[in-house]
C-alpha cells in the first residue's frame, strides 16, 4: 500500500460526536477513560478509526446508534387492527400508522387484533428479527382484564406454572391490580391483572388466564423489553428516545440468540 495512501475507516470520535453522543472533545476523554468499546473491547486509542456500517459501539456499556437510516418507532395499536403490513383478507392493518415515515417499516412481532398495545415498526431488519426470535425472550408486561374475581391463589398459580396442551409455563411475575363487583348481584363482575411473560408462544396470555378460569375481555401490552407504553394514545405512534433506541439496541446486541435468523416466528399474543 502506498504511504500516501488515506488510512481506512473513519475517527471514533468523529463518528460519535456525527451520532450525537457528545462533542469530539468530550468523546476523546471518554476514549482516555475507557469507557467506550468497539466489538466488545475497551479502547484507549485517540486515533482508532472504525467502519460506521459494520463496527459495534458502546458507550458505558450502552449501544449506540450509528446508522441514522435506521428508524425506531413506539405505537399504541389498537383493538381490530391485524399486526401485518397488508391483510390478505382486508382487514384493517398497520400500514394507516407507517404512510407518515419514508422508510418502509416492519412491525417486531404481533400482537392478536383483539390485543392492543406497545407494537414497535422499524426498518432495521437484522434487530426485528433477533427481537421476535422465539428463543430470545425478551420480556413483556400486560394488563388483562377477565371474568370473575381472581384470589391470591390464582396469582400464585400463574407465578408457580402450571402445564398447557404446548407445555409448561408460569407467569415472571402476577399481580392484582383491581376487581370490580356488579351492580345487581353484588358479586364481582371482573379483575385487572397485571402479567409479566419473557415466552413468546402464541396467545400465551389469554391461554393462561382461561385456564386458571378467568377467560381474557380486554388484553393491552405496556411494556416490551426496556420500551414502556407511558400516556401514548390508541392508534398513535412516536420515534423512540435516543435513549430508548440505546436500550433497545443494547438488549439486542448484548442477549441476540446465536441462532437468529431472517424468517423466524414472530411471537403472537
Amino acid at each position: 500500500m502506498s504511504d500516501n495512501a488515506a488510512p481506512a475507516g473513519v475517527r471514533l470520535q468523529k463518528v460519535l460526536a456525527a451520532a450525537g453522543v457528545a462533542s469530539r472533545r468530550v468523546v476523546e476523554q471518554y476514549i482516555v477513560e475507557g469507557r467506550i468499546s468497539v466489538n466488545g473491547e475497551v479502547v484507549t486509542e485517540l486515533g482508532r478509526r472504525i467502519d460506521p456500517e459494520t463496527d459495534l459501539v458502546d458507550v458505558d456499556g450502552t449501544a449506540i446508534q450509528l446508522d441514522v437510516s435506521k428508524r425506531y418507532v413506539m405505537l399504541n395499536k389498537p383493538t381490530g387492527v391485524v399486526s401485518t403490513m397488508k391483510d390478505e383478507n382486508g382487514r384493517p392493518d398497520l400500514r394507516r400508522f407507517t404512510k407518515e415515515y419514508e422508510e418502509r417499516l416492519y412491525n417486531v412481532g404481533r400482537l392478536d387484533a383483539e390485543t392492543s398495545g406497545l407494537l414497535i415498526l422499524t426498518n432495521d431488519g437484522e434487530l426485528a428479527h433477533v427481537l421476535a426470535h422465539p428463543s430470545f425472550g425478551v420480556t413483556k408486561v400486560y394488563i388483562a382484564k377477565v371474568e370473575g374475581a381472581v384470589t391470591a391463589q390464582t396469582i400464585a398459580k400463574l407465578t408457580k406454572g402450571f402445564d398447557l396442551e404446548d407445555g409448561f409455563i408460569q407467569a415472571d411475575k402476577a399481580r392484582l391490580l383491581d376487581t370490580s363487583t356488579g351492580s345487581v348481584t353484588g358479586k364481582a363482575a371482573s379483575s385487572l391483572v397485571e402479567l409479566t411473560l419473557h415466552s413468546g408462544r402464541n396467545r400465551i396470555v389469554r391461554r393462561m388466564m382461561a385456564a386458571v378460569g378467568h377467560p381474557v375481555t380486554e388484553l393491552v401490552r405496556r411494556q416490551f423489553g426496556p420500551l414502556h407504553l407511558g400516556t401514548l394514545p390508541a392508534g398513535k405512534s412516536r420515534e423512540l428516545s435516543k435513549i430508548e433506541r440505546g436500550a433497545l439496541l443494547t438488549l439486542a446486541r448484548h442477549d441476540a440468540p446465536a441462532d437468529a435468523t431472517p424468517g423466524d416466528a414472530q411471537e403472537t399474543e
